[in-house]
C-alpha cells in the first residue's frame, strides 16, 4: 500500500509538470513572424536571376547557321550555353583577356584568310591562356609537339613558340586550312582540330555521316562546336548573359615594347633582363616561348625578343 501511495503522487506530479508547460504554450505563442523574416533577410543576400538561355537564334559559326530546328542540336548548344554562361568564374577572365589575345588573333586570321570566328576556338582550346594539357598540348591554341613542328614551330628545351601567339597563330591558321581543303566545311574542320582528322575521316565514313551533327562519337568532340558557338554568343553581348566589364577591368595588351635582336647566346637570362632594365618575371611575360633561364643561340642563327618599357 505504501507503494502504491508513492507511486500515484509520482504520477500526479508528473500530470501536473504537463498541464503547466501545456497551458504556458498557450499563454505564450511562438512569433513566427520573427522567424519568416530571419528567412526572408537571409535569402536577400544572395540576390540572383537564374533562368534558361533565349535559344530563338540564329546561331552561326563561320558563316553558316546551326539547324536549330533539330531538337539534338538545340539541346546540345543550350547545354554549353548554360554551362559557360553559369560558369562565372571563367566567362568573367575570359572577358578580360579578350582585349590582350584577340587584337592580335584577329588581324592574322584575316590575313590569312580564315573565317574571324575561329578565335573562339582559341578561346574553348586554352581559355586564351598559355596552358599545358595533360596530354602535352601547349599554347593558346594547344598544339601538340609534333604537329608544331610540322607547321614550322620551334620546339627544344630552350625555345617553345607554341608560346609564341604571333607564330603561333600562323601555324594555326595553316593547319586549319589544311584541313577546309579536304573537308569543305568549317564546322568539320573545328572537329578535326579537336579530335584529328584522321579520326574525322573514319567516324564520318563508318557512320555515314552526311553533316557534322550526325556525328555520334566521344562526348568532348561531340560538344566541341557548340562550345565554341556558346562561347562566341556570351563574349558578343555578355551584358545579355548579366556581364559587366568596365573598360578599365580588362587586362592590357602586352603592347609597349622594344625589339632587341640576339645573335649570340644569352647564358643567363636574369641578367639579361637587369642589363636592360627589366626584370625576369617581365621579360618570361613578353616573351613566354622563352622557356628555359639560358638562350643558347647557334652560329647564323637570332631572336627577336620584346623588353617592356618602363610601366
Amino acid at each position: 500500500m505504501k507503494h502504491l501511495l508513492t507511486g500515484l503522487g509520482i504520477g500526479i506530479v508528473f500530470l501536473t509538470a504537463w498541464l503547466f508547460l501545456l497551458s504556458s504554450d498557450k499563454a505564450s505563442p511562438v512569433d513566427d513572424s520573427s522567424r519568416t523574416s530571419s528567412v526572408s533577410d537571409n535569402s536577400a543576400q544572395l540576390p540572383q536571376r537564374v533562368r534558361s538561355v533565349d535559344l530563338s537564334g540564329p546561331f552561326t559559326f563561320a558563316g553558316e547557321e546551326l539547324p536549330m530546328d533539330n531538337f539534338d542540336v538545340r539541346e546540345r548548344l543550350d547545354q554549353e550555353l548554360l554551362r559557360n554562361a553559369y560558369f562565372h568564374r571563367n566567362t568573367i577572365l575570359l572577358l578580360k583577356r579578350r582585349a590582350r589575345y584577340f587584337p592580335i588573333i584577329e588581324p592574322i586570321l584575316a590575313e590569312e584568310g580564315v573565317p574571324d570566328d575561329l578565335k573562339y576556338l582559341a578561346v574553348a582550346e586554352s581559355g586564351l591562356s598559355e596552358a599545358t594539357s595533360v596530354a602535352g598540348a601547349k599554347g593558346v591554341w594547344q598544339f601538340m609537339t609534333p604537329t608544331g613542328k610540322h607547321f614550322g614551330l620551334e620546339i627544344n628545351e630552350q625555345v617553345d613558340e607554341r608560346f609564341h601567339l604571333e607564330k603561333a597563330t600562323r601555324a594555326a591558321c595553316q593547319y586549319l586550312k589544311e584541313y577546309h581543303r579536304e573537308f569543305g566545311d568549317w564546322r568539320w574542320v573545328a572537329a578535326a582540330y579537336n579530335m584529328g582528322g584522321p579520326n574525322v575521316r573514319k567516324w564520318r565514313e563508318r557512320q555515314r555521316a552526311e553533316t557534322v551533327f550526325d556525328l555520334d562519337i566521344n562526348s568532348e568532340t561531340m560538344a566541341y562546336l557548340f562550345r565554341i558557338v556558346a562561347l562566341k554568343t556570351i563574349l558578343q553581348d555578355p551584358g545579355a548573359f548579366g556581364y559587366e566589364i568596365g573598360a578599365n577591368e580588362s587586362y592590357p595588351a602586352l603592347d609597349r615594347y622594344r625589339t632587341v635582336t640576339v645573335s649570340e647566346s644569352i647564358a643567363n637570362l636574369g641578367d639579361f633582363a637587369k642589363e636592360q632594365g627589366t626584370s625576369y618575371r617581365m621579360l618570361k611575360l613578353y616573351n613566354p616561348w622563352l622557356v628555359s633561364g639560358a638562350l643558347p643561340i647557334r652560329s647564323g642563327n637570332s631572336y627577336d625578343i620584346r623588353i617592356p618599357d618602363e610601366m
